[in-house]
């Protein structure tokens, strides 16, 4: 495929400008003069320098690899019909989209952006961390930057105990149960050839709790409520978690709260005071 210039540098603007700073968590200022988003702020939401993207506006540069649309169908909050859409004025075919896509809808983004003062992530359905905002890195550490299979909570708690630390121990048992259990729903659902199913392999070749819980085959066992968390500078923290379910792209927004007058409730309000240097 081809990339079209002149249609790539039109529909990026028109983009930018339908966007307000309030559309995607920034603040608006009092001397705004731009109709909608400047170019500065498009590329900061792309992790990009300013001089790439203006240069893709302007119709100039080399042509964008599939990774960099992928981020700038992210940083404009596009929609899956325009995020192909992008992707072929590029000269890229557009990735498959349903569960195995890691673009988030932007609805879901919106409702994530307004969580700036609470513990929150978005996750796939392997548990694989794509989002979490700044109180949320304080109260895990930050979950994105794993690649590999380790980018899946359930793969690293099977494989690196620097994970299980951040959960009561009394907690253990049930969480290998049920990451056994939800993995195995997965695979039955996705099939023989999907990551999920090589995520078991990989799990059953390595490890030997993960082939005793996961040969009791169970299914259907569902998370706790209420997480017993253990920060490492807080101690113990029992925090509820909601769940909010993108059903077409399987993505799911945890959002973690705790009950007012608890000791809980006074730890999350530190946490949110030291961020994360408690983490470093």
């Amino acid at each position: 495929m081809v990339i079209d210039r002149r249609g790539l540098a039109e529909f990026l603007r028109r983009r930018r400008e339908a966007l307000q700073p309030e559309d995607v968590g920034l603040p608006r200022g009092q001397r705004r003069r731009t109709s909608g988003l400047r170019r500065e702020e498009v590329a900061a939401l792309c992790n990009m320098s300013t001089d790439y993207y203006a240069r893709l506006e302007r119709e100039r540069g080399p042509r964008p690899s599939e990774q960099m649309i992928a981020s700038i169908a992210q940083g404009l909050y596009l929609s899956l019909d325009e995020r192909d859409h992008l992707f072929r004025l590029a000269g890229h075919n557009p990735p498959p989209r349903g569960t195995a896509s890691e673009h988030i809808s932007p609805g879901l983004l919106r409702i994530f952006d307004r969580l700036h003062d609470t513990p929150a992530e978005i996750v796939t359905e392997l548990g694989e961390t794509l989002r979490q905002t700044p109180l949320g890195v304080a109260l895990t550490g930050d979950l994105t930057g794993y690649s590999g299979p380790a980018r899946s909570l359930g793969y690293r708690w099977f494989t690196d105990p620097a994970t299980r630390r951040l959960y009561a121990p009394d907690e253990h048992p049930f969480l290998s149960r049920l990451f056994a259990s939800g993995l195995r729903a997965v695979v039955t659902q996705r099939g023989p050839g999907s990551r999920a199913a090589h995520l078991a392999d990989l799990l059953l070749a390595q490890n030997e709790e993960f082939r005793q819980v996961w040969d009791d085959h169970e299914v259907g066992i569902r998370p706790h409520e209420v997480k017993q968390f253990i920060h490492p500078e807080l101690g113990a923290m029992e925090l509820t978690c909601q769940t909010l379910l993108d059903p077409q792209q399987s993505h799911l927004l945890l959002v973690y709260t705790a009950i007012p007058g608890t000791e809980s409730y006074d730890k999350l309000q530190l946490l949110s005071v030291i961020g994360t240097q408690a983490m470093r």
